[in-house]
């Protein structure tokens, strides 16, 4: 077997790193990685034969010749390459996780951060045991920081996604209902995300903490720390000057205050604004590139996006929902000041044993909203709704048939859901 430093050498000489044969780049190494529903050693061949250097795979009847690398496991192999190369640099890494805002934060702390540095950050939802792996072994020789977003959805793996990126400096953005499935409970969820701060403390890093949050106040005590948030024991201070629907913040820095104006929706960001202000002048990025960065920040890919078509305005948050993103974001919508408001919520996924009663929550919420024009999509809300003024659809196609029919206009809509939901299908009839 190759050992990881014989390995390195050819990652080298490669310099990319390729797990799917549709978007191979010419001389790059492959790893056969296996998915739920396939071997990915059979496409290993095809890799090769597409402009792959070499192939990585874990049985040996997929060998053809010296451009296969046989390891006992490729998926192991990756995070041990992953590790290997993460020590070869002495920069700042940034590690971050948390229930709710951690791309997006990602995203701001890295906009803020590269008006000074070259930053190299998780790119899409690259944020697993695959994913975190990929980004730190895309680190070069010209990466000044990198910002590493890590997700989980099971005890264990924030601690493992950390003993690959080493990060010597960490953010938790919240402590939130979700992937009760796999964590089991709100006190699984906390657990797995303090491993990030568990790391940090045992490397004497550094962690940046929201103030207002007393859970992660607590949490980190006992670890190095630079607050951000209202409270005026922060650090960072900030307030929001308005959310109608674009939040408006406060910086108030040394003895001057700041406005930002921001493309964002919903209070809620505002502590993930606030975190890329307190990094930024952690790493002492100047001032006024800070706010231009936080100023020109516009969200993409259904997260917070405000979009306007030629008849109604929709704030698009359906990338992702838990019970504190759902609840969070009806609340900030119910606050809105607009006319003819118009609500489509989709189920919140792996929420386990806790499903129903979490939707019944949601629902409850909705009813007591004082908006009149709500549509309920997914076989959750499905099934609960008993209320004959709420239209309710077990899937997005049949929500998007009805919505072609009604063909509404002149309504401020918000689509809020889970991704497997696909609540984007319905923006065609809006």
């Amino acid at each position: 077997m190759m050992t990881i430093d014989q390995l390195y050498q050819i990652f080298l000489k490669c310099g990319n790193i390729c797990t799917d044969t549709r978007k191979i780049v010419n001389n790059s190494l492959f790893f056969a990685i296996h998915g739920e529903n396939f071997n990915a050693n059979q496409f290993a061949k095809t890799a090769i034969d597409n402009g792959c250097s070499y192939a990585v795979v874990d049985d040996e009847k997929f060998v053809l010749n010296e451009k296969f690398i046989l390891v006992e496991d490729t998926l192991k192999t990756l995070q041990e390459l992953a590790i290997y190369h993460r020590q070869q640099f002495k920069i700042p890494f940034i590690g971050i996780t948390g229930t709710n805002g951690k791309t997006t934060t990602k995203e701001l702390i890295a906009a803020v951060l590269s008006k000074k540095y070259n930053v190299l950050y998780t790119k899409g939802n690259l944020n697993n045991h695959i994913g975190v792996p990929l980004t730190i072994l895309s680190v070069n020789q010209n990466t000044e920081i990198a910002v590493i977003e890590m997700g989980a959805n099971h005890p264990g793996e924030i601690a493992l996604l950390c003993k690959i990126s080493h990060p010597d400096y960490g953010i938790i953005t919240n402590i939130g209902k979700a992937h009760l499935e796999g964590f089991g409970s709100i006190e699984g969820v906390a657990k797995t995300k303090k491993e990030l701060y568990d790391f940090i403390k045992n490397l004497q890093g550094k962690v940046f903490v929201c103030s207002d949050n007393e859970f992660l106040m607590n949490s980190s005590e006992k670890i190095e720390r630079v607050t951000y948030g209202v409270s005026s024991e922060s650090s960072c201070r900030g307030e929001i000057i308005e959310s109608n629907p674009l939040l408006k913040v406060k910086w108030l820095n040394n003895n001057s205050s700041i406005e930002i104006p921001t493309n964002l929706f919903g209070f809620y960001n505002f502590e993930n604004i606030m975190a890329a202000i307190c990094i930024g002048s952690y790493f002492k990025v100047d001032e006024k590139n800070i706010v231009k960065a936080i100023e020109e920040y516009i969200p993409s890919n259904n997260r917070s996006q405000i979009i306007k078509t030629s008849r109604n305005t929709i704030i698009m948050d359906a990338y992702n929902a838990n019970p504190t993103s759902m609840d969070a974001s009806i609340k900030n919508f119910i606050h809105v000041d607009a006319e003819n408001k118009f609500m489509i919520i989709g189920d919140m996924r792996e929420l386990g044993n806790d499903a129903l009663v979490e939707h019944e929550k949601i629902l409850n919420l909705i009813e007591s909203s004082g908006i009149k024009n709500v549509i309920l999509v997914g076989n959750v809300f499905s099934s609960i709704n008993k209320n004959n003024n709420i239209k309710a659809f077990v899937n997005s196609d049949e929500a998007l048939e009805y919505l072609k029919k009604i063909n509404p206009s002149n309504n401020y809509f918000l689509i809020k859901g889970s991704r497997g939901i696909k609540l984007e299908k319905v923006l065609e009839a809006l």
